[in-house]
């Protein structure tokens, strides 16, 4: 039993690290790296402010792994992945419209703030 075992795990271990290695799994671990790295960056981020931040950069990353993992789960057809991963994008992609809406927002501001001094010369 444990040999029947044994051979089964050595089996499916030579077809997942062996016989599927092809474009498309390099193209998933390297879209996985990148979308495992947007927690690295948002880590370090609230690490340096002493608090939970976001920074844009975390948006950036999280869009372009989920989408190259969007692109992965189509060529592989794997419906859990092309669900997940698809609604992820929508999120990600609304995120950043958020940040940018508040970035035109806060640079009108300062730039409204900026014409009334230049305003009140002496």
């Amino acid at each position: 039993m444990l040999v029947e075992l044994s051979n089964a795990l050595g089996g499916y271990l030579h077809n997942v690290f062996y016989n599927k290695f092809d474009f498309w799994l390099w193209l998933g671990l390297f879209a996985q790296a990148l979308f495992t790295a947007r927690f690295v960056v948002q880590w370090f981020a609230s690490e340096r402010a002493g608090k939970s931040v976001i920074p844009f950069s975390f948006w950036v990353l999280s869009i372009g792994g989920g989408a190259l993992l969007f692109l992965y789960a189509l060529v592989r057809a794997d419906l859990v992945y092309i669900i997940g991963q698809g609604s992820g994008l929508l999120i990600y992609l609304r995120n950043v419209s958020f940040v940018m809406k508040e970035r035109a927002a806060e640079k009108a501001k300062a730039e409204a703030e900026a014409g009334e001094v230049a305003g009140r010369g002496p």
